[in-house]
């Protein structure tokens, strides 16, 4: 295969060929392996609001998800580190040993995850280990998806790189499906209550099965023909990190492969698959079983569409492909999640049509109003107006105004308080007549409590998340190929990893909490959008402008 491959003309078209059980093998392998390994990642970010309870349950509950998401964030941050280390290792003992440990470290984590005591049991010293293991995630992951991606590629025939890695990108989906399965299974087996309080802690212990079958799976696989050449040969890189960021010819490609490619790649990514999930148990307060079964059919019916756009990418090339991918996302993100308001939770979408809610402050009074800690006390009638809001999820509109600030629902006008100064009591007395006084007009001009189940239109709900997720598979599904295309073997490995993982651990990964924060600060539930938007927008311009084409590069001959 690797002669094959070698010998392949780039431009000359694939040969309709079926594929070898070697090559069956390969994709399996890898890809079956890399599900389970995501299963782990996304079981913390699924479980956020949970987690957030058990771990900083010394928060108040809005701080407590804000943390928990931080936390969750914290595993993506690192992720970029992770593509130096393990990338460096890869490229030079090789790829099949490398992620062999980085599975091995993001399972036993998992695992640990499941065992660990709660803030109540062991103080402060819960969410420190939480974190740190939270991190060694982040690390295992960083170095699992370029090797995963190197290897299929490497063993892919010339003309076919396309449709072999689009299985890899379907893993991420796979994982998070998988997740879910697992999670509701559990949920409707022990009961919600029991859930929250133990019975969340099952999926991550059953995460030790599916990491023996994954370790025993790995072992079994042979080296990538493209290294196992280079090897022989003497070609392999003595210092891959050098060679990948301190010359300026490799250093321009990974810098044109995280603004032109995987930062747009990433928050369509997120926005898809993550954000679409906080945006219905969040602002539209849908209950997290029924959102979770929506996502999960959603996932279900735009997972295929990974290797259509795989395969596609052999024909057409990848670049029209993501490139259109980012730029329809940042044309219709606002419709779309409008849209998913209507279907979801219409009584909230005709509350708001029909009465605004509208702050007005002196605006030197109002903070910004993103408190991860916990620790912040907001004290001014602006801030404690907003808090109150913030907590029932209500979009409101912000009004410059004079004295205390004044919440206006409707035609009806609220004035908040400012609690400096107050003795406790008075303070306390004070904060339950206002937040009453809030929720009682709330509920007068017909903003719910939650989304009623009855007047969900589900199919429509399910139709536009399934279009959320095939944005998801046309910015996903050829891009592997695209990045193992643009460097050379000696340092593929190392070169791929980190514009990938910036692009995704960072720029997609903060998007939950940095989306909460703007819509936090602004008030607008759909502001949060604009963090997705403008940054798969700039990949837009950047990518038509300057990122080739790569599709029919001979990736044996860059060696």
């Amino acid at each position: 295969m690797a002669t094959a491959a070698a010998k392949a003309t780039p431009g000359t078209p694939a040969k309709a060929t079926p594929m070898t059980p070697e090559e069956k093998k390969v994709i399996f392998a890898s890809s079956l392996g890399t599900v389970f390994e995501w299963y782990d990642f996304y079981l913390y970010g699924t479980l956020a609001v949970i987690i957030g309870k058990q771990f900083f349950s010394n928060l108040d509950p809005a701080s407590q998800v804000i943390f928990s998401l931080l936390a969750f964030a914290a595993g993506f941050i690192v992720r970029p580190f992770g593509a130096l280390v393990f990338g460096r290792l890869g490229d030079m003992i090789g790829r099949k040993y490398t992620f062999l440990v980085t599975i091995l470290i993001m399972g036993l984590s998992t695992f640990i995850v499941g065992i660990l005591p709660s803030y109540a049991s062991i103080g402060v010293a819960a969410p420190i280990i939480l974190i740190g293991l939270r991190m060694l995630q982040g690390l295992a992951l960083g170095g699992e998806y370029g090797g995963a991606a190197t290897y299929v590629a490497e063993h892919a025939p010339h003309g076919k790189r396309g449709a072999f890695t689009s299985w890899i990108q379907t893993t991420a989906t796979l994982g998070l499906f998988l997740s879910l399965i697992v999670i509701l299974g559990t949920r409707t087996a022990i009961g919600e209550e029991a859930f929250s309080d133990w019975g969340w802690r099952i999926p991550f212990l059953v995460s030790i099965f599916l990491l023996a079958i994954s370790v025993w799976i790995r072992l079994s696989m042979n080296e990538s023909p493209a290294f196992k050449k280079m090897k022989e040969e003497g070609k392999t890189s003595k210092a891959p990190l050098t060679e990948s960021f301190g010359e300026w010819k490799n250093l321009k490609i990974v810098i044109l492969a995280l603004v032109g490619l995987t930062m747009g790649q990433a928050v369509v990514w997120y926005t898809g698959q993550f954000y679409a999930l906080f945006f219905l148990t969040g602002p539209l307060k849908v209950d997290g079983a029924t959102a979770n079964i929506l996502i999960a059919i959603s996932l279900l019916i735009g997972t295929p569409f990974f290797i259509v756009f795989g395969v596609l990418s052999d024909k057409i090339g990848r670049k029209p492909i993501i490139m259109a991918g980012c730029l329809v996302a940042a044309l219709t993100y606002f419709p779309l999640f409008r849209a998913l308001t209507e279907a979801a939770n219409p009584d909230l979408a005709k509350a708001q049509a029909a009465s605004q809610v509208t702050v007005v402050a002196d605006p030197k009074e109002c903070s910004f109003q993103f408190n991860p800690t916990g620790t912040v006390k907001f004290t001014s009638s602006c801030d404690i107006a907003k808090q109150v809001l913030a907590a029932n999820s209500v979009s409101y509109d912000n009004a410059s105004g004079t004295g205390a600030a004044t919440i206006k629902i409707g035609d009806k006008v609220i004035e908040s308080y400012s609690s400096k100064g107050l003795p406790a009591d008075e303070a306390k007395a004070k904060d339950a007549a206002f937040k009453k006084a809030i929720v009682d007009e709330l509920r007068a001009q017909g903003y719910p409590a939650k989304a009623d189940p009855a007047k969900m239109n589900k199919p429509l709900i399910v139709a536009i998340l399934t279009l959320l997720v095939i944005y998801v598979t046309m910015v996903y599904g050829p891009i592997a190929a695209m990045l193992v295309e643009m460097f050379p073997t000696r340092i593929r490995y190392t070169s791929m990893s980190l514009p990938y993982h910036i692009g995704n651990g960072w720029f997609g990964g903060l998007l939950p909490a940095t989306g909460l924060a703007i819509v936090a600060q602004t008030g607008n539930m759909y502001n949060g959008l604009w963090y997705p938007i403008i940054f798969a927008s700039i990949t837009f311009v950047v990518g038509m402008l300057f990122v080739k084409e790569t599709k029919d590069v001979d990736i044996y001959a860059k060696d």
